[in-house]
């Protein structure tokens, strides 16, 4: 129903401008990088216990929030400060799934970039959640270069769900395209759409498709929990399966989760059949107590009988309460008795409910981090768990972001970056003194400044040896009017591993 060519459409309908809402109690301001708005955070629990990393978000909100601070790709400290952002032309350009991989043996971060319908008008043109024309994947070096630009094959739009590079140099992802189909047997209109998603793996380097599934030859869409007939109400667009994670497992196999089929789907990579389904109409599994779930998230493996996922319990159709406020899950499946169940859980306190989005990432120390999606909120927990009736337990750390701004997915991983271009600098000349501003967009390296000032560009002097980098941008009051100043970044060992352009205050 769309294609490619519709790009210039879905273009047309989005604002030139931002629209940001700016506030200096909710968005950064800063005099060195003026362009550079990020959303400021709240720490709300920060115990002893979590892993050392960065916190990786991609900040956005829906059509009828207001945005706080730009839309992009955004790295920060556990203290909330932001130590590189990649700031979006506007709001209704998106970034999701960003985090760090490994390419060639090298850590990169990747990212979805592209417009989320029902984040850019009151009425999509697609069923929610679903990438418009023109979306790609990103590939970016540690110099902050975009080293890969990567586009879905047969016709599909790159899915803003996953994008993972694999052991052998390639990229796996999800894809969507709307694929026509009389849905009367269904219960939806004659001349309808499917939202038909597929999995890739394309070839890195040359671009080669490598593998191709898709849902509905596989699966039966009449095992959704959506009904079809809510494609009346959507463009005659039933989006039956929707698809929003997918990993490699064991002995050439798939772990998939569909989300309006409330289930997880076991795939056999050489001949695409599904090898065993849990969750939804049709499990191959019985539930435990306490084990069932809905809606859900973000399904990996930890091993060949334990799996974890983000249950949001709620709301993905309008006729669908919440059955129970969201968790991070650990299930351990029993294939001789096809049982599943419960391993440890993960639960926000306060409690939340949670319609879209989220993830549980295991991370290195076992400590389990959980982004809640469509809830302003992330966190991390001891690899014990909590439970329901004692949600503090374990509870390690957790971050708010601003009004309604959400991350479809968040991170902790380790990050070294080094950028290739200079420390941005600003001088405030006073009567006989001045105030320096410094930064560096993406340094993680960087501890300390050395400031220089001077009556001519070839004329510096140290005027400040070291002094300590304090949060993105450190305020530098010096004993001199310049007029030329000029900053060095310092590392650990008190070297020089960056300089700025000599300014003229």
């Amino acid at each position: 129903m769309v294609k490619d060519k519709d790009k210039d459409h879905f273009q047309s309908l989005i604002p030139s401008k931002s629209f940001t809402t700016h506030s200096s109690l909710q968005v950064w301001d800063f005099v060195s990088a003026p362009d550079l708005h990020p959303m400021k955070v709240r720490i709300n629990v920060n115990k002893p216990g979590a892993a050392p990393g960065f916190i990786f978000v991609a900040p956005y909100t829906t059509f009828e929030a207001s945005m706080i601070g730009q839309t992009g790709s955004l790295i920060m400290d556990q203290a909330g400060n932001p130590v590189w952002f990649r700031p979006l032309d506007n709001r209704f350009i998106q970034n999701t799934d960003f985090k760090v991989q490994c390419y060639k043996r090298k850590p990169v971060l990747t990212m979805w970039q592209g417009t989320i319908s029902g984040t850019q008008m009151a009425t999509p043109i697609l069923p929610q959640g679903t990438p418009e024309p023109g979306a790609f994947y990103l590939i970016i070096d540690q110099h902050y270069e975009v080293i890969k630009k990567i586009k879905a094959k047969k016709g599909y739009i790159a899915d803003l769900h996953e994008f993972i590079i694999t052991q052998r140099n390639t990229a796996l992802f999800t894809a969507v395209k709307q694929v026509p189909a009389d849905l009367t047997t269904f219960g939806g209109p004659k001349d309808g759409y499917i939202n038909n998603y597929s999995i890739q793996e394309v070839d890195i380097k040359t671009g080669e498709l490598l593998f191709y599934w898709n849902t509905l030859t596989h699966v039966n869409p009449v095992h959704s929990m959506i009904p079809a007939s809510s494609a009346a109400n959507m463009n005659n667009i039933w989006d039956c399966y929707h698809m929003n994670s997918v990993e490699e497992g064991p002995n050439n196999t798939l772990l998939v989760s569909m989300r309006n089929m409330s289930a997880l789907y076991h795939i056999d990579k050489k001949t695409g059949k599904v090898l065993w389904q849990l969750g939804g109409k049709k499990s191959d599994f019985t539930f435990g107590p306490n084990a069932s779930f809905s809606w859900q998230h973000d399904a990996r493996y930890l091993s060949k009988n334990r799996i974890s996922i983000f249950d949001n319990s709620c709301c993905a159709s309008p006729t669908s309460p919440p059955q129970g406020q969201a968790r991070g899950l650990i299930l351990t499946l029993d294939f001789e008795k096809a049982i599943a169940t419960v391993d440890r859980t993960y639960y926000h306190d306060p409690a939340l409910i949670v319609p879209t989005q989220g993830n549980l990432q295991t991370l290195f120390n076992k400590n389990r981090f959980v982004g809640w999606g469509q809830e302003p909120y992330l966190s991390e927990f001891s690899s014990a768990g909590n439970t329901v009736k004692d949600p503090s337990r374990n509870f390690l750390y957790d971050m708010q972001f601003p009004n309604q701004n959400i991350s479809y997915r968040s991170y902790k991983n380790r990050w070294v970056g080094i950028p290739l271009d200079h420390p941005s600098l600003a001088v405030k000349v006073l009567r006989k003194d001045a105030v320096v501003y410094v930064s560096w967009n993406g340094s993680t390296e960087t501890v300390a400044w050395e400031v220089l000032a001077g009556p001519k560009p070839n004329k510096l002097s140290v005027l400040v040896k070291s002094t300590p980098r304090t949060g993105f941008e450190t305020e530098i009051h010096v004993d001199s009017v310049g007029p030329y100043f000029q900053v060095h970044a310092l590392n650990s060992a008190l070297k020089v591993i960056g300089t700025s352009r000599i300014i003229k205050a």
